[in-house]
């Protein structure tokens, strides 16, 4: 699977910021120098409000319907653009500070 490398049952992560009405929905990508990060576009309305060491609460989505959803308290690591690949978006690398233990089932 790409994209993938160390076992996270997470595909996808939703959050919300301040001033912005509508949540944001990103891909998990696992890279080499950083375990987990999303891609942002360079023109996004959400990229100049993501500050390094900020916390938020993140929707963490399962490929895998035996994994629920999590509400999970995370940061952010890193943000730098792609001259790669990804030309036109920037990295932004994500850990999880703790599993809230909030689930959602439908």
């Amino acid at each position: 699977m790409e994209g993938k490398g160390n076992g996270d049952p997470y595909h996808s992560v939703e959050f919300s910021i301040k001033g912005i009405e509508l949540p944001y929905q990103f891909k998990i990508w696992n890279t080499a120098n950083m375990s987990m990060c999303v891609l942002v576009k360079e023109d996004s309305a959400i990229l100049p409000r993501l500050k390094v060491g900020d916390t938020l609460d993140m929707k963490f989505y399962s490929g895998e319907s035996c994994y629920p959803t999590n509400f999970l308290k995370t940061t952010i690591r890193h943000i730098s653009k792609d001259e790669g690949r990804f030309r036109g978006h920037y990295l932004v690398a994500l850990e999880i500070l703790e599993n809230t233990s909030q689930q959602e089932f439908h």
